[in-house]
């Protein structure tokens, strides 16, 4: 059931506070009533209502004005104003509205307005509440799982540079998540209420990438029959990406540049300048210098784009978030699809910490969603990543250098083999000899996938 909103009457003449109220609490708003400006900020604190309805001009040391002054600079921005003037005052009251209030209205009042005003407030701010809970549903899943040092390196660069407007180059090769990094600068900076445009410019053939981000007039071409808004109109106020921008022409490339220069842009076929506020955020898993050098990219452009050079790490770089992953796409199964939750051993996780993953990201969970398909069973072994197409041998060639956990894992599988041997395969025998439970034992074979 939906609480009702708390609503703060602040007015010097009694007779209208106590009146307003009462209206007000038959349409069933909680109500409180404060009678001078200092008895009225001392409520605000303590009453936290959503809409503050109060008169401009009152006596005392402290008027209207000044009251949604220190509100304003003291961190209540979910209450709203609503000032009541009277004859005389309308000049004060349209300045409260410039100094954040949301309305006026005149006296004698009229509940009617009153009642319009309140309800527009009220679906101002359910449209906020909405918007907010999408944002934070979105950052949620495009969260970037990770905690590696180039992961926590990277987290902290998109933090830094997101509240900004700077334009951003992200490098990477393909299923590194360059997209998801170009949508948490989105959705981290204060254009996170407008459009996040995207653009493949791989995927648009050369001759029509023109019309794509900047649309075309009337008559601009044979069967361009009306108008059409590009990329950038909607992207207005938002951002831009530009994925594989290393795959775009060199015309269109002159006009990216132009339009990051002058923040003005003609469509195909206009004579007219059209001014956009956009960020372009730009991707592409090509060495833009060495495109530079074959003379297929703009140096210009590459050096207008790159203000904040962010790399994405390969996954062969950063083997400890594989483990995180595999628990991160996990739950995205179980969530989405109905999967129940698989257990990997320790020899599983092993093997898929040493692949070199040459597909990154976007094949670990292709590959996660297979192994959720083929294996019938809750615990994921080793013959289990073998059947869904993974190679031991890869994995094996692709192990590089261990770490701590793997170096410890690799030898206590290697000891407990060498002890199981030792006697003859009795588990009982075994544990006794290395000090273990025969419980804690099993576990641990079952975990490293021993034959015993």
């Amino acid at each position: 059931m939906k609480t009702p909103s708390k609503i703060l009457i602040i007015d010097d003449e009694k007779a209208i506070a106590e009146a307003l109220s009462a209206s007000l609490k038959d349409d069933g708003f909680i109500v409180d009533v404060a009678f001078s400006g200092r008895q009225g900020l001392q409520k605000i604190r303590e009453f936290a209502p959503e809409i503050v309805l109060q008169d401009i001009w009152m006596p005392g040391e402290m008027d209207g004005l000044q009251v949604l002054d220190e509100v304003k600079k003291g961190g209540y921005p979910d209450c709203q104003f609503i000032v009541m003037s009277g004859h005389g005052t309308i000049e004060t009251a349209v300045r409260a509205v410039k100094n954040g209030a949301w309305d006026f209205v005149e006296k004698p009042l009229s509940m009617d307005k009153i009642n319009i005003l309140i309800a527009n407030i009220q679906s101002f701010k359910r449209e906020q509440n909405e918007k907010n809970a999408l944002l934070i549903r979105l950052r949620k899943n495009i969260a970037l799982v990770g905690e590696s040092p180039l992961m926590v390196s990277l987290k902290q660069m998109i933090a830094r540079v997101a509240s900004t407007n700077a334009w951003v180059l992200i490098t990477g090769e393909n299923g590194t998540g360059k997209e998801l990094v170009a949508q948490n600068i989105h959705y981290l900076s204060h254009r996170a209420g407008r459009p996040l445009v995207e653009v493949n410019c791989a995927a648009i053939p050369k001759d029509l990438i023109e019309s794509e981000l900047f649309g075309y007039e009337k008559g601009a071409f044979t069967g361009a029959d009306r108008a059409k808004r590009g990329k950038f109109d909607f992207a207005n106020g938002g951002t831009l990406f530009l994925d594989e921008i290393g795959d775009m022409g060199l015309e269109a490339q002159a006009k990216i540049l132009r339009i990051l220069q002058e923040r003005s842009f003609y469509r195909v076929g206009g004579e007219e300048a059209i001014e956009v506020d956009v960020r372009v955020v730009a991707a592409t898993n090509k060495n833009l210098e060495e495109e530079i050098k074959a003379g297929r990219f703009r140096e210009d452009l590459y050096y207008r784009l790159n203000v904040v050079p962010l790399k994405v790490a390969p996954l062969r770089q950063r083997r400890e978030d594989v483990e995180l992953l595999i628990e991160y796409f996990g739950d995205q199964f179980l969530r989405n699809n109905g999967y129940r939750r698989k257990v990997f051993a320790e020899a599983a996780l092993l093997q898929m910490q040493n692949y070199s993953w040459p597909g990154n990201v976007r094949e670990l969970r292709n590959f996660m969603e297979r192994v959720y398909i083929l294996t019938p069973s809750d615990y994921v072994d080793v013959h289990d990543l073998k059947f869904a197409g993974l190679s031991e041998e890869l994995a094996e060639l692709d192990q590089g250098i261990l770490t701590f956990r793997e170096a410890r894992a690799r030898f206590e599988k290697e000891f407990l083999v060498d002890k199981i041997a030792q006697n003859s395969g009795n588990i009982s025998k075994t544990a006794e000899s290395i000090g273990l439970e025969r419980s804690y034992l099993h576990r641990k074979i079952k975990s490293y996938g021993i034959e015993v």
